[in-house]
């Protein structure tokens, strides 16, 4: 009882430091989406990625040109650069690229990967533009992971590469990421072994999102007894386990997961301290919310980007954004404010997938 009476004064707390961080939105990161070129066809792909050229990318100068503006005119020391795909390591000019905005304009950045192109060439190449960290994607034991992915052998290539990441010792951080779905929520216990002997940093665990190719595959979406088993699992290693094991961003959870599952309360920071620069140029923020033209800020070829961070993006820090009749009369409105907004229905005004609800309210 003590614990419970702490959290709800600590999550009032947090609120007022979420209202803080509104106010301010001081960006912190910056998403950069090199391509939508990918070498895999994942079920669950926020973007519909596939192995196909993409009209319209950012050439090499107008990506160097948008990283420049943004450190003449914003405190980079601040600022993570988090290189997302498609796959990154399709595009040929990311090396250049990268070196450029380290070693020329002082960023720090990381990427997200689904580990296949991670051979010891391209670990040299990344080790010379300085990358910190990397988040490497394993989906399952090797048969589901392989199916999921839509690539056979996917998994040897990608654990092999994983090993070589790891084995490197240059990386600040080496993470490994999983999406959660009806065909993998019973290997929990034996990827968790998994992990543990890749020997990688961390294992951040998320749940399949009805979202991009996902809605095209939505008999494969947890249930709530299913994302309870998960958020329990999470909740259990992280307070027993030797590996540190945390919760991806999927909505408000109530006091029994919040902050048992991740470091901090649930924030979708999305306009606040996020932003990206979509493989076209399109200002957005976390590339997994909808690309729908009132969410599109602006594009880096004709804007300048902090005058769109400071002037725009009100769309994201109104916290009132929503007239979901059913999520103003939550008692957890003050705490969620609409959940993630990647999962968020624009078309009927509410949320697609409400965890709390799902966990402590649908009956199964």
């Amino acid at each position: 009882m003590f614990k419970k009476i702490y959290k709800m004064g600590e999550q009032e707390v947090y609120k007022t430091y979420k209202e803080e961080c509104r106010k301010k939105h001081e960006l912190r990161d910056l998403f950069w989406e090199t391509t939508l070129t990918c070498n895999l066809k994942c079920k669950h792909c926020g973007s519909n990625a596939e192995g196909r050229k993409y009209e319209g990318e950012l050439t090499t100068e107008e990506i160097k040109d948008a990283f420049k503006q943004i450190a003449n005119d914003m405190d980079v020391s601040q600022i993570l650069i988090n290189v997302t795909g498609g796959e990154p390591l399709m595009r040929r000019d990311l090396f250049e690229v990268m070196e450029y905005a380290t070693n020329e304009l002082g960023f720090h950045w990381g990427m997200t990967s689904n580990g296949m192109l991670l051979n010891e060439e391209n670990i040299e190449k990344l080790k010379k533009a300085n990358m910190s960290t990397i988040a490497i994607s394993i989906d399952g034991l090797e048969e589901t992971h392989d199916e999921f992915r839509g690539v056979p052998g996917s998994y040897k290539i990608i654990t092999e590469n994983i090993k070589k990441m790891v084995a490197s010792k240059y990386f600040d951080h080496v993470q490994v990421t999983t999406v959660f779905h009806k065909k993998n929520i019973n290997q929990l216990e034996r990827l968790y072994d998994i992990m543990q002997n890749l020997g990688v940093d961390s294992w951040r665990i998320a749940s399949m999102d009805p979202i991009g190719r996902a809605t095209e595959n939505d008999e494969l979406l947890l249930d709530g007894k299913d994302l309870k088993k998960l958020l329990d699992f999470v909740k259990s290693k992280r307070k027993h386990g030797k590996l540190k094991v945390l919760y991806s961003c999927q909505g408000y959870l109530g006091l029994e997961y919040e902050k048992e599952v991740r470091k901090n309360y649930f924030q979708c920071r999305a306009g606040i301290s996020i932003a990206s620069i979509l493989y076209n140029g399109d200002l957005s923020v976390c590339p997994d919310v909808p690309r729908l033209p009132h969410l599109i800020q602006g594009n880096i070829k004709t804007d300048n980007f902090k005058d769109v961070w400071e002037n725009k993006y009100q769309v994201y820090r109104d916290k009132n954004r929503t007239s979901c009749e059913e999520c103003n009369k939550c008692k957890n409105w003050e705490y969620c404010l609409g959940g993630a907004f990647h999962t968020w229905n624009f078309e009927e005004n509410k949320q697609n997938r409400c965890a709390y609800k799902m966990i402590f309210e649908d009956k199964k």
